[in-house]
């Protein structure tokens, strides 16, 4: 399988529904998608107000390098690597890159030792 060609568009769907998702919550921030292909570079971004409280957070942040998709920051309840693994990704493709590398052996998912 040519994972340079599938991934994107797997990390781009999983990423738009949970913007849908957010975009539902009554809090008031508007979550964005942005999308960088040339870099391997994908993000939920929240930005807004609510209330007198102004927000801007990317709750996801992945990239794809090297034909692994390394989920950089997840701040998702359920886990980000749930919906990737759904959605066929292999664990084996799956960096966990928010882990220390010492840390990541001890995980199911893939194993690098330097951090990207």
């Amino acid at each position: 399988m040519d994972t340079r060609l599938k991934y994107p568009n797997i990390i781009k769907s999983v990423l738009q529904n949970h913007a849908d998702y957010r975009n539902n919550l009554p809090d008031g921030y508007t979550s964005q998608v942005l999308f960088d292909d040339e870099r391997g570079q994908y993000l939920v971004l929240d930005i807004g107000w609510s209330g007198d409280k102004y927000l801007h957070s990317t709750p996801i942040h992945l990239s794809l390098i090297d034909d692994k998709i390394w989920i950089q920051y997840d701040d998702t309840e359920e886990g980000i690597a749930t919906d990737l693994l759904k959605a066929g990704v292999p664990k084996e493709d799956i960096v966990l890159g928010f882990r220390h590398p010492k840390v990541r052996k001890y995980t199911s998912f893939a194993v690098i030792s330097d951090n990207k």
